[in-house]
């Protein structure tokens, strides 16, 4: 696959403005859908009509899967999650949903495929490089397409995830960004689970959360 037939589209969903992922190979229509979140009428809009062959999640927090059902039902694509968090799926005490004031909470059927670290996944045409980045949750990963990130909330533009979550631990999430996101090339563009776009260099460069972080 070429860079050329990568065709990335965001969409902030929600009260949480998550950023939701659509992936397509713009030379087969295969798509890719990473984390849907809450509220998910313009990600359902936008995938109606395209070949959606799996559903990837960064992480279960609830604004990360708010959408997953209506995903899974428009597409009956597999989701991909990493297994210490497969449980938050059918859990609203895990995934945080009970937590909020919500009209239900949020339970989900478990995911069909589970991710490892290290993992090399070929879908849509496109070859995915599986990071487990812990910290903001236990399963957290990264997902690598070439010089394309999509992080979760482990790394944003000049910041870093919450860790006062359960399950989250401030120091796990820092080696995560040290030995994991920023041995990355400088060029790769993170795509975060918030706010906008940013890349590994100018995180390793700008971001204060960071400083004294490189060896």
């Amino acid at each position: 696959m070429s860079e050329q037939q990568l065709s990335i589209q965001v969409f902030p969903l929600g009260d949480f403005q998550t950023n939701a992922y659509v992936l397509t190979n713009t030379g087969t229509g295969e798509t890719i859908v990473i984390d849907p979140g809450m509220k998910p009428a313009p990600l359902l809009q936008a995938i109606k009509n395209k070949q959606v062959v799996a559903i990837l999640l960064t992480h279960a927090h609830l604004d990360h899967i708010g959408g997953l059902n209506d995903v899974r039902a428009l597409t009956h694509a597999p989701v991909y999650i990493h297994p210490l968090e497969q449980d938050w799926l059918t859990d609203p005490d895990l995934n945080g949903s009970s937590r909020w004031n919500l009209p239900e909470p949020i339970v989900c059927e478990r995911a069909e495929k589970e991710l490892a670290d290290g993992q090399t996944l070929e879908l849509a045409g496109f070859t995915i490089q599986v990071m487990h980045t812990p910290g903001h949750s236990p399963g957290s990963c990264s997902f690598v397409i070439g010089r394309h990130c999509f992080g979760g909330d482990v790394l944003f533009a000049q910041s870093i995830g919450r860790t006062d979550l359960p399950g989250g631990d401030y120091e796990t999430l820092m080696i995560s960004i040290q030995d994991k996101l920023f041995e990355l090339d400088d060029d790769t563009i993170v795509y975060p689970g918030h706010g906008p776009k940013t890349t590994i260099d100018s995180e390793k460069n700008f971001n204060p959360f960071v400083t004294g972080l490189l060896r």
